[in-house]
């Protein structure tokens, strides 16, 4: 039982000597006066209503206080030691850099998203930052790294916040700093949509609507990268050609109104082989007569309702061409796989294409943070009248 003791002591000593020596490192995180801007909402609601520009100091340790807070960190470390919890050195300070403005962190405010963060909050699922300040034991990240949350409600609407260092990715310092604030939502969403529920290979053709939202244009991206084919189905509007000539550019086989596919010939006659995936994002009639082109035995997968119709499947569907019919959430995919090895594969290859320029975001607008209310009113309307994404410019 002595001998116990002794050798809890001695490793508590040096753990309290290395992180001793570490000192000006885990103290980075209190060392300089900062104020962080946030969006924060305290009830649910219009996002134009309910969230307010908040402001804070980060706490902060002043050339006078060094000494009271080594002895708190001393002791902190001494609680932290048998709770096993050393949760106050494994820190990062990270000042966000942009942070995209995403339908569902509008559903999220106005309390429809199934995925709630407890009020009061920050809105934010994404966003790009740096790391200006580490922790002892946060070796995985130096000051200077680029960084995306790592998971779902850490709060990005905001100029700086201190995170756990689990919290955070580290991505390569070569991708575009714009396009890697929108690396977790749609380029994932459309990356799992056709690896996970069909085995594709090339020349199979894959089906979507909502043809010209941000993940379909990944996905029509992707796609021509794999070597599939996509048929791509977009509302009709004023100047549909030059939104067909947009998608087709992108690497789109082929472009149609909702009016078009109700009375194509393309799988009749053998142009493109019927699909066997079919992606939908906007249910009602356009999802019927998506899965009407359907392929025996195809797949739909639905990750969205933006008619706000429900998902109509006739019987005919099931009996006779034995049509299966699936949903896809990428918040519950990130939760089921946080670190797993694939979910690391998916990032790699994602930045990869990104970096190699084979895969591009789709447009967008930076609007500066004190506009926010023009980002978080339009988010939801198609493009807000400039089919573009709205992302926060946390700089200015």
């Amino acid at each position: 039982m002595q001998q116990t003791g002794r050798r809890i002591g001695v490793i508590f000593i040096d753990g309290i000597h290395r992180n001793y020596l570490n000192f000006p490192k885990l103290t980075r995180l209190m060392s300089t006066t900062l104020k962080s801007k946030s969006l924060m909402y305290k009830d649910y609601g219009e996002p134009a209503d309910v969230v307010q520009i908040t402001e804070e100091c980060l706490p902060k340790c002043g050339n006078d206080q060094v000494s009271h807070f080594l002895f708190y960190c001393l002791f902190l470390l001494c609680i932290n030691f048998f709770l096993n919890n050393f949760t106050f050195i494994t820190q990062v300070l990270v000042k966000w850099i942009y942070a995209p403005v995403n339908p569902a962190d509008i559903n999220t405010i106005q309390g429809k998203y199934p995925s709630k963060p407890p009020l009061p909050a920050v809105p934010g699922n994404e966003g790009v930052g740096e790391i200006v300040a580490t922790g002892c034991n946060t070796n995985q990240f130096s000051v200077g790294d680029k960084v995306v949350p790592n998971g779902v409600n850490k709060g990005t609407w905001r100029t700086h916040g201190i995170y756990k260092a689990q919290d955070l990715f580290k991505i390569n310092e070569c991708m575009d700093t714009v396009e890697a604030s929108m690396l977790n939502v749609n380029p994932c969403t459309a990356y799992r949509m056709l690896k996970d529920f069909v085995q594709l290979k090339p020349g199979d053709t894959v089906i979507q609507n909502g043809g010209n939202s941000a993940v379909g244009q990944l996905v029509i991206q992707l796609c021509r990268i794999w070597g599939f084919k996509s048929v791509n189905v977009i509302r009709n509007r004023p100047e549909v050609q030059q939104l067909k000539d947009q998608l087709t550019n992108l690497g789109a086989d082929v472009v149609l109104t909702e009016e078009e596919l109700r009375t194509t010939e393309i799988f009749k006659s053998k142009k493109l082989p019927k699909p066997q995936l079919a992606l939908n994002c906007v249910c009602g009639k356009s999802a019927l007569e998506v899965q009407r082109h359907l392929g025996h035995s195809g797949v739909m997968v639905t990750y969205g309702g933006m008619s706000r119709e429900p998902l109509t499947i006739p019987a005919s569907s099931l009996i006779f061409k034995n049509i299966a019919f699936k949903g896809f959430w990428m918040t519950a995919w990130t939760n089921q796989n946080g670190d797993s090895e694939e979910r690391c594969k998916m990032f790699d290859e994602l930045q990869q294409l990104f970096i190699k320029k084979e895969l591009k975001a789709p447009p967008y607008e930076l609007v500066p943070l004190v506009n926010y209310k023009e980002a978080v009113t339009n988010a939801l309307k198609p493009g807000g009248g400039k089919n573009v994404k709205y992302v926060l410019d946390l700089t200015c």
